[in-house]
Protein backbone atom coordinates (compact mmCIF):
# COMPACT_ATOMS: atom_id res chain seq x y z
CA UNK A 1 0.00 0.00 0.00
CA UNK A 2 2.87 2.07 0.72
CA UNK A 3 4.86 1.54 -2.04
CA UNK A 4 1.84 2.01 -4.35
CA UNK A 5 0.92 5.66 -2.85
CA UNK A 6 4.89 6.55 -3.37
CA UNK A 7 3.98 5.45 -7.26
CA UNK A 8 1.49 7.12 -7.82
CA UNK A 9 3.04 10.74 -6.32
CA UNK A 10 5.74 9.88 -8.82
CA UNK A 11 3.67 9.51 -11.40
CA UNK A 12 1.36 12.54 -10.49
CA UNK A 13 4.40 14.58 -10.54
CA UNK A 14 4.88 13.21 -13.91
CA UNK A 15 1.30 14.61 -14.61
CA UNK A 16 1.86 18.22 -13.07
CA UNK A 17 4.75 18.36 -15.75
CA UNK A 18 2.60 17.02 -19.09
CA UNK A 19 -0.29 19.26 -18.05
CA UNK A 20 1.77 22.24 -16.80
CA UNK A 21 0.20 24.49 -19.70
CA UNK A 22 -3.08 23.85 -18.76
CA UNK A 23 -3.01 24.33 -14.62
CA UNK A 24 -0.30 26.72 -15.12
CA UNK A 25 1.66 25.48 -12.36
CA UNK A 26 5.56 25.50 -12.53
CA UNK A 27 6.71 22.02 -12.42
CA UNK A 28 9.81 23.38 -10.33
CA UNK A 29 6.91 23.73 -7.85
CA UNK A 30 4.99 20.63 -8.25
CA UNK A 31 7.58 18.34 -8.70
CA UNK A 32 9.54 19.97 -5.40
CA UNK A 33 6.48 19.71 -3.25
CA UNK A 34 5.52 16.20 -4.44
CA UNK A 35 9.28 14.46 -3.78
CA UNK A 36 9.11 16.26 -0.18
CA UNK A 37 5.92 14.81 0.27
CA UNK A 38 7.55 10.88 -0.56
CA UNK A 39 10.05 11.59 1.83
CA UNK A 40 7.99 12.62 4.73
CA UNK A 41 5.88 9.78 4.13
CA UNK A 42 9.24 7.75 4.15
CA UNK A 43 9.70 8.79 7.69
CA UNK A 44 6.16 8.57 8.82
CA UNK A 45 5.81 5.04 7.80
CA UNK A 46 8.93 4.38 9.35
CA UNK A 47 8.12 2.01 12.55
CA UNK A 48 11.33 2.07 14.69
CA UNK A 49 14.04 4.35 15.74
CA UNK A 50 16.24 2.09 13.30
CA UNK A 51 14.16 2.14 10.52
CA UNK A 52 13.94 6.38 11.13
CA UNK A 53 17.79 6.26 11.05
CA UNK A 54 18.09 3.83 8.00
CA UNK A 55 15.33 6.72 6.27
CA UNK A 56 17.74 9.54 7.47
CA UNK A 57 20.82 8.01 5.97
CA UNK A 58 19.41 7.34 2.60
CA UNK A 59 17.89 10.84 2.35
CA UNK A 60 20.99 11.96 3.09
CA UNK A 61 22.55 9.87 0.76
CA UNK A 62 20.04 11.06 -2.11
CA UNK A 63 20.62 15.05 -0.69
CA UNK A 64 25.07 14.63 -0.98
CA UNK A 65 24.08 13.62 -5.10
CA UNK A 66 21.31 16.13 -5.22
CA UNK A 67 23.85 19.22 -3.71
CA UNK A 68 27.01 17.80 -5.78
CA UNK A 69 24.90 18.27 -8.80
CA UNK A 70 23.30 21.78 -7.73
CA UNK A 71 26.53 23.29 -7.01
CA UNK A 72 28.35 22.11 -10.41
CA UNK A 73 25.02 23.42 -12.17
CA UNK A 74 25.33 26.98 -10.31
CA UNK A 75 29.11 27.47 -11.39
CA UNK A 76 28.80 26.33 -14.83
CA UNK A 77 25.63 28.62 -15.36
CA UNK A 78 27.48 31.38 -13.44
CA UNK A 79 30.24 31.31 -15.97
CA UNK A 80 28.05 31.17 -18.93
CA UNK A 81 25.83 33.84 -17.87
CA UNK A 82 28.77 36.04 -17.24
CA UNK A 83 29.71 35.45 -21.31
CA UNK A 84 26.63 35.57 -22.44
CA UNK A 85 26.54 39.02 -21.19
CA UNK A 86 29.70 39.76 -22.33
CA UNK A 87 29.06 38.75 -25.38
CA UNK A 88 31.83 36.25 -25.79
CA UNK A 89 29.45 33.52 -26.63
CA UNK A 90 27.65 36.10 -29.63
CA UNK A 91 31.49 36.29 -30.69
CA UNK A 92 32.01 32.69 -30.90
CA UNK A 93 28.97 32.06 -32.95
CA UNK A 94 30.72 34.72 -35.62
CA UNK A 95 33.82 32.89 -35.71
CA UNK A 96 32.53 29.70 -36.18
CA UNK A 97 29.13 30.48 -38.01
CA UNK A 98 29.10 32.66 -41.35
CA UNK A 99 27.23 35.95 -41.11
CA UNK A 100 24.27 34.34 -42.92
CA UNK A 101 23.22 30.99 -43.96
CA UNK A 102 20.67 28.55 -44.56
CA UNK A 103 18.52 26.96 -41.51
CA UNK A 104 19.49 23.35 -43.02
CA UNK A 105 23.12 24.00 -42.81
CA UNK A 106 22.59 25.78 -39.57
CA UNK A 107 21.20 22.78 -38.03
CA UNK A 108 23.67 20.16 -39.19
CA UNK A 109 26.17 22.75 -38.15
CA UNK A 110 24.79 23.19 -34.69
CA UNK A 111 24.13 19.61 -34.27
CA UNK A 112 28.23 18.72 -35.06
CA UNK A 113 29.13 21.65 -31.99
CA UNK A 114 27.11 20.28 -29.95
CA UNK A 115 27.80 16.58 -30.47
CA UNK A 116 31.78 17.36 -29.94
CA UNK A 117 31.57 19.93 -27.64
CA UNK A 118 29.87 17.37 -25.16
CA UNK A 119 32.59 14.75 -26.11
CA UNK A 120 35.09 17.02 -24.11
CA UNK A 121 32.87 18.40 -21.65
CA UNK A 122 30.32 17.31 -19.27
CA UNK A 123 26.36 17.25 -20.65
CA UNK A 124 25.48 20.73 -18.67
CA UNK A 125 27.87 22.62 -19.99
CA UNK A 126 27.41 22.06 -23.33
CA UNK A 127 23.60 22.18 -23.61
CA UNK A 128 24.39 25.71 -21.49
CA UNK A 129 26.64 26.89 -24.54
CA UNK A 130 24.70 25.80 -27.49
CA UNK A 131 21.27 26.71 -26.63
CA UNK A 132 23.44 30.36 -25.34
CA UNK A 133 24.32 29.78 -29.78
CA UNK A 134 20.58 30.11 -30.39
CA UNK A 135 20.04 33.31 -28.57
CA UNK A 136 22.71 34.84 -31.46
CA UNK A 137 20.20 33.87 -34.46
CA UNK A 138 17.17 35.41 -35.74
CA UNK A 139 15.02 32.03 -35.31
CA UNK A 140 11.05 31.92 -35.10
CA UNK A 141 9.14 29.89 -31.76
CA UNK A 142 8.39 26.55 -34.13
CA UNK A 143 12.56 26.50 -35.48
CA UNK A 144 13.87 27.48 -31.83
CA UNK A 145 12.41 24.62 -30.37
CA UNK A 146 13.28 22.55 -33.09
CA UNK A 147 16.90 23.22 -32.72
CA UNK A 148 16.71 22.60 -28.83
CA UNK A 149 15.19 19.30 -29.44
CA UNK A 150 18.22 18.56 -31.62
CA UNK A 151 20.75 20.16 -29.10
CA UNK A 152 19.19 17.75 -26.25
CA UNK A 153 19.65 14.73 -28.75
CA UNK A 154 23.44 15.60 -29.99
CA UNK A 155 24.56 16.81 -26.52
CA UNK A 156 23.19 13.24 -25.01
CA UNK A 157 24.72 11.19 -27.86
CA UNK A 158 28.06 12.99 -28.13
CA UNK A 159 28.84 11.92 -24.11
CA UNK A 160 28.24 8.43 -24.74
CA UNK A 161 32.18 8.46 -26.78
CA UNK A 162 33.97 9.93 -23.55
CA UNK A 163 34.33 9.03 -19.39
CA UNK A 164 34.24 12.93 -19.36
CA UNK A 165 30.61 13.18 -21.64
CA UNK A 166 28.81 11.01 -19.40
CA UNK A 167 28.41 9.85 -16.10
CA UNK A 168 26.87 6.45 -17.01
CA UNK A 169 29.80 6.00 -19.71
CA UNK A 170 32.06 6.74 -16.59
CA UNK A 171 30.30 4.22 -14.40
CA UNK A 172 30.16 1.13 -16.92
CA UNK A 173 34.43 1.92 -17.76
CA UNK A 174 35.10 2.23 -13.93
CA UNK A 175 33.32 -1.00 -13.65
CA UNK A 176 35.79 -2.33 -15.47
CA UNK A 177 33.06 -3.57 -18.45
CA UNK A 178 34.61 -1.71 -21.53
CA UNK A 179 38.46 -0.16 -22.09
CA UNK A 180 38.41 3.30 -23.39
CA UNK A 181 39.42 2.46 -27.38
CA UNK A 182 36.49 0.10 -27.12
CA UNK A 183 34.13 3.40 -25.73
CA UNK A 184 35.96 5.61 -28.55
CA UNK A 185 33.79 2.96 -31.50
CA UNK A 186 30.71 4.94 -29.64
CA UNK A 187 31.51 8.30 -31.44
CA UNK A 188 30.48 6.63 -35.01
CA UNK A 189 26.50 5.46 -34.37
CA UNK A 190 26.32 8.97 -31.70
CA UNK A 191 28.00 11.12 -35.01
CA UNK A 192 25.53 9.12 -37.75
CA UNK A 193 22.47 9.29 -36.03
CA UNK A 194 22.67 13.05 -34.89
CA UNK A 195 23.06 14.05 -38.11
CA UNK A 196 20.27 11.89 -39.33
CA UNK A 197 18.10 13.64 -36.93
CA UNK A 198 19.62 16.97 -37.83
CA UNK A 199 18.79 15.77 -41.93
CA UNK A 200 15.38 14.76 -40.99
CA UNK A 201 14.57 18.03 -39.14
CA UNK A 202 15.58 20.21 -41.95
CA UNK A 203 13.76 18.40 -44.86
CA UNK A 204 10.94 21.37 -44.21
CA UNK A 205 13.10 24.13 -43.13
CA UNK A 206 13.68 26.93 -45.61
CA UNK A 207 15.24 30.32 -45.84
CA UNK A 208 18.02 32.02 -44.22
CA UNK A 209 19.24 32.81 -40.79
CA UNK A 210 21.09 35.91 -39.66
CA UNK A 211 23.55 36.32 -36.66
CA UNK A 212 22.64 39.09 -34.37
CA UNK A 213 25.63 41.77 -34.72
CA UNK A 214 28.21 42.66 -32.04
CA UNK A 215 29.42 45.95 -31.83
CA UNK A 216 30.66 45.78 -28.02
CA UNK A 217 34.51 45.98 -28.11
CA UNK A 218 35.91 42.53 -25.64
CA UNK A 219 38.05 43.89 -22.94
CA UNK A 220 40.67 42.21 -21.58
CA UNK A 221 38.82 41.02 -18.64
CA UNK A 222 36.31 39.16 -20.65
CA UNK A 223 39.08 36.78 -22.32
CA UNK A 224 40.98 36.02 -19.59
CA UNK A 225 37.56 34.80 -18.12
CA UNK A 226 36.70 33.24 -21.18
CA UNK A 227 40.28 31.10 -20.85
CA UNK A 228 39.35 30.29 -17.31
CA UNK A 229 35.79 28.97 -18.29
CA UNK A 230 37.78 26.94 -20.77
CA UNK A 231 41.11 25.86 -18.77
CA UNK A 232 38.10 24.56 -16.03
CA UNK A 233 36.29 22.46 -18.38
CA UNK A 234 39.94 20.59 -19.32
CA UNK A 235 41.27 20.59 -16.11
CA UNK A 236 38.23 18.99 -14.88
CA UNK A 237 38.89 16.44 -17.34
CA UNK A 238 42.50 15.64 -16.56
CA UNK A 239 42.04 16.07 -12.74
CA UNK A 240 38.97 13.34 -12.74
CA UNK A 241 40.78 10.74 -14.84
CA UNK A 242 44.52 11.42 -12.65
CA UNK A 243 43.40 11.54 -9.03
CA UNK A 244 39.58 11.38 -9.39
CA UNK A 245 38.91 14.40 -8.08
CA UNK A 246 34.93 15.38 -8.82
CA UNK A 247 34.47 17.89 -11.37
CA UNK A 248 31.95 19.89 -9.00
CA UNK A 249 35.47 20.64 -6.53
CA UNK A 250 37.33 21.60 -9.72
CA UNK A 251 34.42 24.08 -11.17
CA UNK A 252 33.78 25.52 -7.79
CA UNK A 253 37.75 26.37 -7.84
CA UNK A 254 37.45 27.60 -11.39
CA UNK A 255 34.72 29.99 -10.27
CA UNK A 256 36.62 31.19 -7.32
CA UNK A 257 39.82 31.71 -9.32
CA UNK A 258 36.85 33.84 -11.76
CA UNK A 259 35.95 36.00 -8.76
CA UNK A 260 39.28 36.76 -7.10
CA UNK A 261 40.41 37.61 -10.70
CA UNK A 262 37.52 40.01 -11.35
CA UNK A 263 38.54 41.30 -7.52
CA UNK A 264 41.65 42.17 -8.79
CA UNK A 265 41.11 44.01 -13.01
CA UNK A 266 38.16 45.59 -11.47
CA UNK A 267 37.10 48.80 -9.26
CA UNK A 268 34.62 47.46 -6.24
CA UNK A 269 31.56 48.49 -8.11
CA UNK A 270 32.17 46.09 -11.06
CA UNK A 271 33.66 43.50 -8.83
CA UNK A 272 30.18 43.48 -6.61
CA UNK A 273 28.49 43.46 -10.17
CA UNK A 274 30.51 40.56 -11.44
CA UNK A 275 29.08 38.66 -8.15
CA UNK A 276 25.46 39.47 -9.61
CA UNK A 277 25.93 37.23 -11.97
CA UNK A 278 25.10 34.54 -9.67
CA UNK A 279 21.94 35.79 -9.13
CA UNK A 280 21.17 35.28 -13.64
CA UNK A 281 21.18 31.07 -12.81
CA UNK A 282 17.77 29.92 -13.62
CA UNK A 283 17.14 28.56 -10.33
CA UNK A 284 13.69 27.61 -11.83
CA UNK A 285 15.87 24.63 -13.04
CA UNK A 286 17.86 23.91 -9.92
CA UNK A 287 14.75 23.74 -8.17
CA UNK A 288 12.95 21.67 -10.76
CA UNK A 289 16.05 18.91 -10.55
CA UNK A 290 15.73 19.02 -6.99
CA UNK A 291 11.65 18.01 -7.18
CA UNK A 292 12.76 15.12 -9.71
CA UNK A 293 16.12 13.67 -7.68
CA UNK A 294 14.46 13.52 -4.80
CA UNK A 295 11.48 11.67 -6.72
CA UNK A 296 14.00 9.05 -8.66
CA UNK A 297 15.60 8.68 -5.31
CA UNK A 298 12.33 7.83 -3.49
CA UNK A 299 12.03 4.91 -5.87
CA UNK A 300 15.64 3.88 -5.65
CA UNK A 301 15.23 3.48 -2.05
CA UNK A 302 11.74 1.44 -2.41
CA UNK A 303 12.86 -1.04 -4.86
CA UNK A 304 11.23 0.14 -7.92
CA UNK A 305 15.14 0.28 -9.68
CA UNK A 306 15.17 -3.65 -8.28
CA UNK A 307 12.01 -4.44 -10.59
CA UNK A 308 13.45 -3.05 -13.29
CA UNK A 309 16.69 -4.83 -13.34
CA UNK A 310 14.43 -8.03 -12.99
CA UNK A 311 12.19 -7.53 -16.30
CA UNK A 312 16.15 -6.70 -17.75
CA UNK A 313 17.42 -9.91 -16.70
CA UNK A 314 14.28 -12.05 -18.58
CA UNK A 315 15.34 -10.88 -22.09
CA UNK A 316 17.82 -11.08 -24.21
CA UNK A 317 20.32 -8.43 -23.26
CA UNK A 318 20.30 -6.76 -26.63
CA UNK A 319 16.50 -6.07 -26.64
CA UNK A 320 16.62 -5.07 -23.27
CA UNK A 321 19.60 -2.84 -23.49
CA UNK A 322 17.31 -1.23 -25.70
CA UNK A 323 14.24 -0.44 -23.35
CA UNK A 324 16.51 0.05 -20.36
CA UNK A 325 18.07 3.05 -22.52
CA UNK A 326 14.01 4.03 -23.66
CA UNK A 327 13.46 3.56 -19.94
CA UNK A 328 15.60 5.95 -18.94
CA UNK A 329 13.61 8.91 -20.85
CA UNK A 330 11.42 7.94 -17.36
CA UNK A 331 14.02 7.59 -14.51
CA UNK A 332 17.23 8.66 -14.22
CA UNK A 333 19.74 6.86 -15.93
CA UNK A 334 22.25 7.13 -13.41
CA UNK A 335 20.64 5.25 -10.94
CA UNK A 336 19.06 3.29 -13.39
CA UNK A 337 22.69 2.43 -14.54
CA UNK A 338 24.01 2.47 -10.94
CA UNK A 339 21.11 -0.49 -10.23
CA UNK A 340 21.92 -2.61 -13.61
CA UNK A 341 25.97 -2.90 -12.76
CA UNK A 342 24.51 -4.00 -9.26
CA UNK A 343 23.29 -6.92 -10.68
CA UNK A 344 26.33 -7.40 -12.41
CA UNK A 345 24.47 -9.24 -15.58
CA UNK A 346 26.96 -11.40 -17.89
CA UNK A 347 27.47 -9.24 -20.89
CA UNK A 348 29.93 -9.54 -23.95
CA UNK A 349 31.60 -6.61 -24.98
CA UNK A 350 29.25 -5.48 -27.92
CA UNK A 351 26.22 -5.81 -25.48
CA UNK A 352 28.15 -3.56 -23.06
CA UNK A 353 28.57 -0.76 -25.64
CA UNK A 354 25.06 -1.54 -26.47
CA UNK A 355 23.65 -0.65 -22.80
CA UNK A 356 26.53 2.23 -23.25
CA UNK A 357 25.14 3.61 -26.00
CA UNK A 358 21.17 2.92 -25.05
CA UNK A 359 20.90 5.10 -21.49
CA UNK A 360 23.20 7.80 -22.79
CA UNK A 361 21.04 8.55 -25.55
CA UNK A 362 17.92 7.15 -24.34
CA UNK A 363 17.58 10.17 -21.81
CA UNK A 364 16.50 12.03 -25.08
CA UNK A 365 13.25 10.09 -25.92
CA UNK A 366 11.64 12.73 -23.46
CA UNK A 367 12.26 16.28 -21.85
CA UNK A 368 12.56 14.42 -18.65
CA UNK A 369 14.74 11.75 -19.42
CA UNK A 370 18.23 14.06 -18.95
CA UNK A 371 19.94 16.70 -17.35
CA UNK A 372 20.24 18.68 -20.89
CA UNK A 373 16.32 18.10 -21.53
CA UNK A 374 15.58 19.87 -18.01
CA UNK A 375 17.45 22.36 -18.87
CA UNK A 376 16.51 23.27 -22.40
CA UNK A 377 13.08 22.89 -20.97
CA UNK A 378 13.54 25.29 -18.13
CA UNK A 379 15.93 28.18 -20.58
CA UNK A 380 13.87 27.88 -23.95
CA UNK A 381 9.61 28.85 -23.34
CA UNK A 382 8.86 27.54 -26.41
CA UNK A 383 9.76 23.93 -25.87
CA UNK A 384 7.03 21.91 -22.99
CA UNK A 385 6.90 18.53 -22.67
CA UNK A 386 3.69 18.32 -24.89
CA UNK A 387 5.54 20.24 -27.50
CA UNK A 388 8.21 18.08 -27.19
CA UNK A 389 6.14 14.35 -27.82
CA UNK A 390 5.85 15.44 -31.37
CA UNK A 391 9.64 14.97 -32.02
CA UNK A 392 9.45 11.35 -30.65
CA UNK A 393 8.60 9.65 -33.81
CA UNK A 394 11.91 11.05 -35.04
CA UNK A 395 13.94 10.90 -31.91
CA UNK A 396 12.84 7.18 -31.72
CA UNK A 397 14.16 6.51 -35.30
CA UNK A 398 17.80 8.34 -35.14
CA UNK A 399 17.84 6.10 -31.69
CA UNK A 400 17.14 2.84 -32.91
CA UNK A 401 19.31 3.36 -35.63
CA UNK A 402 22.67 4.56 -33.95
CA UNK A 403 21.45 1.63 -31.29
CA UNK A 404 21.49 -0.59 -34.42
CA UNK A 405 24.82 0.49 -35.83
CA UNK A 406 26.41 0.38 -32.33
CA UNK A 407 25.37 -3.33 -32.36
CA UNK A 408 26.71 -3.92 -36.11
CA UNK A 409 30.26 -2.23 -35.28
CA UNK A 410 31.13 -3.71 -31.84
CA UNK A 411 29.86 -7.42 -33.48
CA UNK A 412 32.37 -6.88 -36.22
CA UNK A 413 35.02 -6.07 -34.36
CA UNK A 414 34.78 -8.18 -31.08
CA UNK A 415 32.55 -10.67 -32.64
Amino acid sequence: MLHAFLISLAILALLSIVLEEVTHLNKAKTTLFLGCIAWITLFIAADSPSAEKLVEHQLNENLLEIATLWLFLMSTMTFVAYLNAKGMIQILVQKLFPRKVSVRMLMIQVALFSLILSAICDNVTATLVSLGLLTTFELDKRMRRRMSVLIIFAVNSGGVALITGDVTTLMIFLGGHLKMSELLILFVPAAISVMLLAVMFSMNAKGEVTTTPVERQVQTIDLIIAGIFFTTIIMTMVLNMLFGIPPVLTFLTGLSIMFLVGHCFRSDKEELRMLEYIRQVEFDTLLFFLGILLLVGMLKEIGTLDLLTSAYASFNPNVSNFFAGAGSALLDNVPLTAALLKANPDLTTPEWLGLTYAVGVGGSLLVIGSASGIIAMSKVKELTFVSYLKYVPMLTISYAIGYAITLLLAHQIYG
